[in-house]
């Protein structure tokens, strides 16, 4: 193939592509900017009357509901995405509870809330929350990271399960902050997803890794936009010399346009693309052949930690039959002696649990545990390591091969209620298990009550779940496919770019004497004068350029 042939099919290559992703690519660096910085924009909320129905709760769907608790004989409290609401009917009617707690809804995404010493307690994805003689919630100072993974009671003292560390408290006031032991041979590694995950966050390198990563996005937004701009300009210049009109304002700026989009993409291209290939493995299908890899740990990044179980924690029972702790972790489930001061061992059989971790982990009986995830929900008896599937109401046999770190029964929450017990899938909402538990349909009240929060508008954005209305189970094609498309457009560009401009024309010889050498080189479409000394004239390193003349 000539070189000619090539240039133009790689021209034709970034050109179309590149209009055609360019407003998706400004919703992917707009919404991953605010999803980088939760804290900032936790107390804005987007009505989900603005959203498509997908987005808008119908049956308790959408993890709207995690768990609940029994405060007494009569009242429990409902808990998830919606807060806390108190219902004294067994789940017929529901009373807010949710004063104290910050504004914007993300503010109340409850993990786990129990009762301890007359106190009630709700772990939050913002930090740990305590309400006293029903006063409303306030904050707990914990001095350590905010967001709470669990809670769980152990006698007379308060369980407290972080991310990274298990926090003990016997009065609800100061808490003992305790590392975890290593698991059984352990090696400093840690999942592929995870890195993937922090490398397209930035977070791999903390505030400044983000900082960088939101640069990226700014990046993307100015090179769509100059893109879509030299689309257009020609037609724009075509029409006005149609009608006489002057022309010569508008190439110069289609001339800076284009000289800056080259300038800013050739130095941030490295970037773009390797942030575009770690998102694309952030969801399915490219997700499922990464979930259950593990690699080392960069050195000098976030993940490089001395604690073993860093961001791998995310839910805690004391079992008093065994007197053992049982932990679930990104890892898998352990076992932990009461001490907490010798190695953890590994369940000797494992049910499955998504990627994205345990929703629901109770334990109903001696030795039976109740575990729910998007894998599926689960019986899980660790004496005989048995699993039952509880929705399929058959023994769970794991699949050969990968397999998507989703299940057809996406477990979001679990409530039992003196009827029976229901669980929620992520999708179709209520689902009864064994008895007739007529659940009311969710009132008008928490609906209005339950907007969604910027942060999780924008992953709805970022990942392509707003468009499931227009493209219905293709929508999960959207990230891989827009992430093959961005790709194409950042390394045609560079290549075209490295072509066109950085193998520069043969320096055109102005003037020659014995000591002096004067030569212009065409460079982004402008001549540039240098002065090569005698000495220099085999080097084109330039030590002076005195003036530039503009090429029209």
């Amino acid at each position: 193939m000539s070189k000619n042939r090539l240039l133009k099919i790689s021209k034709t290559l970034h050109k179309w592509p590149a209009i055609i992703i360019a407003f998706i690519a400004i919703l992917f660096a707009f919404s991953g900017i605010v999803m980088n910085h939760r804290g900032i924009f936790s107390g804005v909320d987007v009505s989900r009357n603005m959203l498509p129905k997908n987005s808008r709760y119908e049956k308790w769907n959408l993890a709207a509901v995690r768990g609940s608790m029994a405060v007494d004989s009569t009242t429990s409290l409902m808990y998830g995405n919606i807060g806390v609401w108190k219902t004294t009917d067994d789940f017929k009617t529901f009373d807010d509870f949710n004063q104290g707690f910050p504004m914007g809804i993300d503010n109340r995404k409850i993990y786990s809330v129990v009762q301890f010493k007359n106190m009630l307690f709700a772990g939050t994805q913002l930090g740990l929350y305590k309400n006293k003689d029903a006063k409303g919630w306030q904050k707990v100072d914990i001095n350590t990271e905010d967001r709470i993974a669990d809670l769980g009671l152990k006698g007379d003292t308060l369980l407290v399960l972080t991310r990274n560390y298990l926090l003990k408290s016997a009065d609800g006031n100061t808490f003992e902050i305790m590392q975890l032991p290593e698991p059984v041979g352990y090696v400093q590694e840690t999942g592929l997803f995870d890195t993937f995950w922090q490398l397209h966050s930035g977070e791999l390198w903390g505030l400044p890794g983000k900082l960088i990563v939101d640069l990226l996005g700014i990046v993307t937004i100015f090179l769509s936009g100059t893109r879509l701009l030299h689309f257009f300009f020609p037609k724009i210049i075509s029409r006005r010399k149609k009608k006489m009109q002057e022309t010569q304002g508008l190439i110069s700026v289609k001339k800076t346009n284009l000289h800056w989009h080259n300038v800013v993409g050739y130095v941030f291209v490295v970037f773009l693309i390797i942030n575009t290939f770690s998102g694309m493995h952030l969801r399915p299908p490219l997700l499922i052949g990464i979930a259950n890899k593990k690699v080392g740990i960069i050195p000098g990044t976030h993940l490089d930690n001395l604690n073993p179980w860093f961001d791998k924690l995310r839910c805690i029972i004391w079992s008093e039959d065994i007197k053992m702790y049982v932990f679930s972790t990104s890892e898998g489930f352990y076992f932990a002696e009461e001490s907490l001061t010798k190695t953890l061992q590994p369940a000797f059989s494992q049910p499955p649990v998504s990627v994205m971790g345990c929703n629901v982990f109770q334990q109903p009986d001696s030795g039976l545990y109740l575990v729910g995830s998007y894998s599926g929900l689960y019986f899980w008896n660790i004496r005989s390591g048995s699993v039952f599937d509880i929705v399929d109401k058959q023994p769970y046999k794991a699949p050969e091969g990968m397999q998507s770190p989703f299940g057809a029964n996406m477990a979001a929450g679990f409530i039992e209620g003196k009827n029976g017990a229901i669980w929620f899938d992520y999708y179709r909402g209520t689902q009864a298990i064994a008895f007739n538990f007529p659940f009311p349909e969710m009132p008008e009240e928490i609906i209005k009550s339950s907007p969604m929060s910027l942060w999780n508008a924008a992953l709805e954005i970022h990942t392509g779940r707003i468009f499931e209305n227009m493209l219905g189970p293709f929508y999960i094609l959207y990230v891989p496919l827009a992430g093959i498309c961005l790709l194409l457009v950042f390394i045609s560009g560079f290549w075209l770019w490295w072509k066109m401009y950085m193998k520069k024309k043969k320096p055109v010889n102005l003037i020659v004497d014995e000591k002096v050498k004067l030569f212009a080189i065409d460079y982004f479409n402008t001549f540039y004068i240098i002065i090569l000394s005698k000495a220099e004239r085999n080097s084109y390193l330039s030590f002076y350029i005195p003036f530039k003349l503009k090429c029209e």
